[in-house]
């Protein structure tokens, strides 16, 4: 059993957040905790400057909303922490601040850009100091 499971969440695959989410509740300790972890992705270069701050402050009420939904909707309680920046990084960022002794997090199945640029989870696997979970 874990004391402090991070469940890292896309909007875009919240299914997948459910069934991880589920998962963490079924390994965590008595009096453990679990964070929910979805990262707003950096735009790169000139792209940023297109994005109006109010997007991004519209994208993260969005994910806490959502989040919370999920959170009510299946009776578990768990913190969220939304981010901004590159997902893996951000992931692994959260884990160490929480002082997280697992990260379970969703396998997606892989396009093209995947073998050229790697998965986020494949990279979170990769530079954890923790243990990971991948769900599949």
């Amino acid at each position: 059993m874990y004391q402090k499971i991070i469940v890292p969440v896309a909007m875009d695959q919240l299914e997948r957040g459910e069934q991880i989410l589920r998962r963490a509740a079924d390994l965590l300790a008595d009096g453990g905790e679990i964070v929910l972890v979805h990262v707003i992705e950096a735009a790169t270069g000139y792209l940023s400057i297109e994005f109006p701050a109010a997007m991004v402050e519209m994208e993260i009420k969005q994910a806490e909303e959502r989040l919370g939904r999920m959170r009510q909707n299946l009776g578990i309680s768990a913190l969220i922490d939304i981010r901004y920046g590159g997902s893996a990084r951000q992931i692994i960022a959260a884990a160490q601040e929480h002082k997280a002794d697992l990260i379970i997090i969703a396998s997606h199945r892989p396009g093209l850009t995947n073998y050229l640029l790697g998965a986020t989870a494949d990279r979170v696997v990769r530079h954890a100091p923790m243990s990971v979970l991948v769900d599949r």
